[in-house]
């Protein structure tokens, strides 16, 4: 009896050790196999022999996204599973144009912030790849202020192209759209009308944001606004300048989630003292302006005109000159090319008309028609002016009387058509004004001779020549720029006329604290222009520097593209690309990347090593179990002999 158990027990352990032996065997088997990385290959005509990776790293990719925090996360984290499945042949364009092996690749990954100067597919994908089958792969919310047709004519033909799309949570999002005010010349200490637009460019409406406006550290206005998505509401609040200083100034909106634009960063400076220069045989316009503060008035007779003075005023009036020779016509071609302007009123002399002709010609106000007023003028009355005309804007008051009107007597016309300031009550123009260069012209079509005109003893004398004079002011810096421009132009007397001549010009930084940046520079005329840097990314107030003293303080601010959340959905996509583009895909991230793995699958084959390392693990659990229910088996049978 005890013989025959031990010959069954031996035939039992003789069976399980070759099981267990099959399963070790199989153990062995698999792990070899997983280290080998088997795959199952694409489909034919699908070999790819490189991948290249753009990750959208513009602000807007800050967006919430609901499974894996932003969307720039989200991208990154898509962007190393490609990497983990396309070995070494890795480009991530995004961070340069080199292949990177995939330590390197992950790294750059890691590095990746969102930055207001992120360039677009177009610049990735134009002109770049492995070969005429390597693949790209997009990444990016598809802003639709960013993307568009356009653009996929400009994608690489040759090559396989899959858009992937990344989806954020539908918010609101407020943002500084412009801020404007009433009026160009800005004086301290008087209340200013500053216009404040704001956008909303997120999907969703957003009720009762708060907004701040500072001047300095100072908060001189707040108020709340309720705008709808894709919806601008204009907003007017009143500031002053307390001292002649460039005053830095911020409009803070108290939104989220979406905050990179929170903050809208402006310069607001006073008018400086504008200049003004009559050339003419008495000084009329003295009593307008010398009295006045705005204004630096001088004087020159013909005879012995100041070049250099003319050459800095903002506003030249010629009042009835007898003789225009060629030097004063370049001059006053000069003025207008560089922004000012000229008045002219004409004189009645007959032997200057053929000057004022051809200076009618130089400043490309066409040709000129005289009238011969006779020994004794006739007088016509100037019609009322049109209070909607922009040039009288905050001119006159609300009071209703009537106002005594001029009476002149015009000695010319022209014929091409300007703008009619004032008019004869017959039609016919007595105030135009002409653009010539980058300036303005203002002829009067009578002298101011009191045998020809009583406009300077009229109570509308004194408005209209502190209206040109002041229209003649143009602000020499914009209160704000934008980061993505490529270059600023500033004039910088300190600069241009210093003593050591247009070449210290260039010897400009962009300081921001501890931040320096040193731009692309060049002289154009008296302008400097200045090529931003790349470095320049962050927004806030830059100090322009030379030699270490400060010019004066741009403000930069993010493209307000960028605040526009709406973006192209997967379907809109596919709508775009349309049927004549079969290299462009678009392929949906899906719910943790299952519909890009899918697709990623069925472009580079399908990896196999996950399942044989599963089997080696089943093999080791199945060696385990046939030890433990042998032993189990044997004691049981030890029992039973011994009973």
């Amino acid at each position: 009896m005890i013989r025959q158990v031990e010959l069954v027990s031996t035939r039992h352990r003789k069976v399980q050790n070759w099981f267990i032996l099959l399963a070790r065997v199989g153990a062995v088997a698999a792990l070899v196999l997983v280290f080998c990385q088997p795959f199952i290959p694409a489909m034919e005509g699908s070999d790819v022999r490189g991948v290249d990776v753009v990750v959208d790293n513009s602000l807007s990719m800050q967006l919430s996204d609901a499974e894996s925090g932003s969307l720039l996360d989200k991208a990154v984290g898509e962007a190393r599973r490609i990497g983990n499945e396309a070995g070494n042949q890795l480009r991530l364009l995004t961070a340069g144009p080199g292949l990177l092996s995939k330590a390197v690749y992950d790294n750059k990954l890691d590095e990746l912030r969102p930055t207001s100067k992120a360039a677009f597919v177009s610049k990735y994908v134009v002109g770049s790849g492995f070969g005429g089958s390597s693949s790209t792969y997009l990444f990016s919310d598809f802003q639709k202020t960013a993307f568009s047709a356009d653009m996929l004519n400009k994608l690489a033909t040759g090559r396989e192209i899959i858009l992937v799309p990344l989806s954020g949570q539908e918010v609101g999002n407020i943002f500084v759209d412009s801020i404007w005010v009433d009026d160009a010349f800005l004086r301290m200490r008087t209340n200013v009308a500053m216009h404040i637009r704001l956008r909303n460019g997120g999907r969703a409406a957003v009720s009762d944001c708060p907004v701040k406006v500072f001047l300095g550290n100072q908060q001189v206005a707040a108020f709340r606004v309720t705008v709808g998505a894709g919806q601008a509401v204009a907003s007017v609040v009143q500031v002053q300048l307390a001292d002649e200083q460039l005053a830095l100034g911020r409009v803070v909106t108290e939104d989220v989630p979406v905050m990179f634009d929170n903050t809208f960063y402006f310069t607001l400076r006073p008018a400086a003292v504008i200049r003004v220069l009559e050339i003419g045989g008495e000084p009329m316009a003295r009593q307008v302006y010398a009295n006045e503060p705005l204004f630096n008035y001088s004087f020159s007779k013909v005879q012995n005109i100041d070049y250099g003075m003319l050459r800095q005023a903002n506003l030249v009036l010629l009042n009835e000159v007898d003789r225009l020779d060629a030097g004063l016509r370049d001059a006053l071609r000069g003025v207008v090319k560089r922004g000012g302007s000229v008045v002219l009123v004409p004189t009645a002399t007959t032997t200057a008309r053929q000057s004022y002709e051809q200076l009618f010609r130089d400043l490309g106000l066409g040709t000129v028609q005289w009238e011969d007023a006779g020994a004794a003028p006739a007088l016509r009355e100037v019609a009322m002016p049109n209070v909607r005309e922009p040039f009288f804007r905050d001119v006159f008051g609300a009071q209703s009387r009537t106002v005594t009107m001029p009476r002149v007597a015009p000695v010319l016309r022209w014929s091409r058509t300007g703008t009619d300031i004032l008019r004869l009550r017959d039609g016919e123009s007595y105030l135009a004004n002409f653009a010539s260069g980058a300036g303005q012209v203002y002829v009067f079509s009578a002298p101011f001779a009191k045998e020809y005109s009583d406009f300077t003893a009229q109570a509308l004398f004194v408005p209209v020549m502190y209206r040109m004079a002041m229209l003649s002011y143009k602000s020499e810096q914009l209160p704000a720029y934008k980061l993505t421009q490529e270059a600023v132009s500033l004039h910088l007397p300190a600069a241009v006329g210093s003593v050591g001549g247009p070449a210290d010009a260039v010897n400009l930084k962009l300081v921001k604290d501890s931040l320096t940046l040193i731009p692309g520079q060049r002289v154009v005329g008296q302008e400097v222009r200045m090529e931003l840097p790349v470095g320049i990314s962050e927004a806030g107030f830059y100090q322009v520097q030379r030699q270490g003293k400060v010019l004066t303080t741009l403000a930069f601010n993010q493209d307000r593209r960028e605040s526009e959340l709406a973006a192209y959905s997967a379907e809109e996509l596919r709508q775009l690309v349309g049927p004549n583009r079969p290299n462009v895909r678009v392929v949906e991230a899906g719910n943790a990347g299952a519909g890009l793995a899918k697709f990623r699958d069925e472009r580079t084959g399908t990896p196999l090593w996950r399942y044989f390392l599963a089997l080696a693990l089943l093999a080791l659990l199945a060696e385990a179990l046939l030890v433990r229910l042998g032993k189990r088996a044997t004691a049981t049978k030890r029992m039973a002999v011994a009973g």
